[in-house]
């Protein structure tokens, strides 16, 4: 999968400190050339012409989805929020009244050395990204106020839509549906060609129901075999592994989900070479992680994607940087495949149905 070189912030993955299954390096989630959107272009066209072609000739289903730019939006600002109070706690900065408000972030800091140092900060992280562009403002009462910049929202906002391409494009080839067109249209729309597919609530379906990710406890304290046989502890249940044939007996309630993640995408381990899937925990998610990890240092936990383990790490040590790779003996579609459903839980705009509609074939002279 190819995508846009004007991606969010590559930065480096703290080491995940764990089992075989949880690469345990410090690299930056992998990013494609420069050349990448021209060719991805290239790409969409010929798919276009193609598909539109078997439109043409036998027909098919159109569909139109739509991004929420409103919870993008919110999104954006929280991770600000969150971005800086990072700052301002690393860096020692007395402050006060850190909050979101009118689509942006206040903070009111009495030191003027202090608000020169979180804006010094900032920049230094959204330089050359025009995803991450902030106004800043203040006045002699030393509140702050900080908004991604109108530019830097459209950034997201066509981040946001590739995302959703790629998760589309790969749930409809999960799906047993090879031949589709998967095109943006216009700011924040999305449209699908399925051409020979006169049913498009077949489609439709496939989305409608919500891929549920997971970060779960294991309970040692029984086999998943005894758990099947006898009484399961209260709260637990069974489920089996992605590839494994293993049985796991793990906590029903999530210590995280899908909302937390803000990235995940396929690549290489360093080394290696062996397919993975790579994540990234949003603010909430990593502290929320951070937390978890400290609480269950030497236990293992369960990755869980649809009711299936992907992989069960042990937790060496408190896990802070909030990223990770999961692999598993992945082929490089399995770990697209793993990484896409990790997206499709976790993107910020959800995808709202526009329209859909039978496209009947062109009729011959």
């Amino acid at each position: 999968m190819t995508t846009s070189p004007r991606k969010r912030v590559t930065r480096l993955m703290v080491a995940l400190a764990m089992a075989s299954t949880i690469v345990a390096s410090a690299i930056a989630l992998p990013r494609p050339a420069l050349a990448g959107d021209s060719q991805l272009d290239k790409m969409r066209a010929r798919i276009a012409a193609f598909v539109a072609d078997k439109m043409e000739k036998q027909g098919g289903s159109r569909v139109v989805y739509k991004v929420d730019a409103d919870g993008l939006r919110e999104s954006v600002v929280t991770d600000l929020r969150d971005d800086v109070y990072k700052t301002l706690r690393e860096g020692r900065i007395a402050h006060s009244g850190l909050a979101i408000r009118d689509g942006g972030v206040e903070v009111k800091i009495a030191d003027a050395k202090g608000r020169d140092q979180l804006a010094r900060k900032l920049a230094s992280v959204a330089e050359g990204l025009p995803s991450h562009a902030l106004t800043v403002t203040g006045g002699d009462d030393g509140l702050v106020r900080l908004a991604p910049t109108d530019a830097a929202f459209a950034a997201r906002l066509h981040d946001l839509v590739d995302d959703s391409i790629a998760m589309i494009d790969q749930r409809l080839k999960d799906a047993g549906i090879k031949l589709a067109g998967v095109q943006p249209d216009g700011m924040d729309r999305i449209r699908i060609f399925v051409p020979g597919e006169m049913e498009p609530e077949r489609v439709t379906a496939i989305f409608a129901r919500k891929v549920t990710v997971g970060f779960r406890l294991i309970d040692l304290s029984m086999s998943a075999e005894q758990a099947r046989s006898g009484m399961a502890p209260a709260g637990t249940e069974v489920l089996p592994g992605f590839k494994d044939g293993q049985s796991y007996l793990v906590a029903r309630d999530s210590a995280l989900d899908g909302d937390d993640i803000s990235y995940a995408g396929p690549g290489f381990a360093s080394g290696t070479k062996d397919p993975i899937a790579s994540f990234r925990f949003n603010g909430r998610g990593t502290r929320r992680f951070a937390h978890v990890t400290e609480e269950n240092v030497g236990k293992p936990f369960a990755i869980v994607l649809d009711g299936k383990v992907i992989s069960a790490p042990v937790i060496r040590e408190p896990i802070t940087g909030g990223s990770g790779q999961i692999s598993g003996n992945f082929t490089l579609e399995e770990a697209n495949s793993v990484a896409m459903m990790l997206r499709a839980g976790s993107l910020p705009g959800r995808l709202a149905l526009v329209e859909q509609q039978v496209v009947q074939p062109a009729t011959k002279p």
